[in-house]
């Protein structure tokens, strides 16, 4: 048995990262028949991620700390939805996400952090996945 196999999520969350890196590519494919999406024009925003958030047994929301600039001061924020970078074995890395400050533009709810967290996913019990959006990745 491979590593993968005794870890469902690891696969749900190996189709999130293609989708995600397909999706940061949408400008290099030509409009043709075998471009491997339906809709969109270059005109339109395009979705490049699809958050999760990650739950333990006990239905504990996992949370991280991330450091945060307010005003120019260093600080400590957390959050609980992250964008799926990197899926080996039943090891998910993951970009924390953190609330948009400039909530205009609804398709932008989050910004990135540039900061990871490495999560064992032996340890999560449910995955859950939020609306698609648009994130400006670091």
């Amino acid at each position: 048995m491979s590593n993968n196999e005794d870890c469902c999520f690891a696969k749900i969350l190996k189709v999130i990262d293609v989708l995600q890196r397909n999706a940061e590519k949408i400008d290099d494919i030509d409009n043709t028949c075998t471009r491997p999406f339906l809709g969109g024009c270059p005109n339109l925003s395009v979705f490049n991620t699809r958050p999760v958030t990650f739950y333990t047994g006990q239905n504990t929301l996992y949370t991280i700390n991330y450091q945060s600039e307010e005003n120019g001061v260093p600080t400590v924020a957390s959050s609980s939805v992250f964008r799926v970078e990197n899926v080996e074995g039943c090891c998910c890395t993951c970009q924390i996400l953190a609330p948009n400050p400039d909530t205009t533009d609804p398709n932008r709810p989050y910004i990135a952090t540039g900061q990871f967290a490495t999560i064992n996913l032996r340890c999560v019990c449910v995955i859950q996945c939020l609306p698609d959006v648009v994130v400006d990745c670091l």
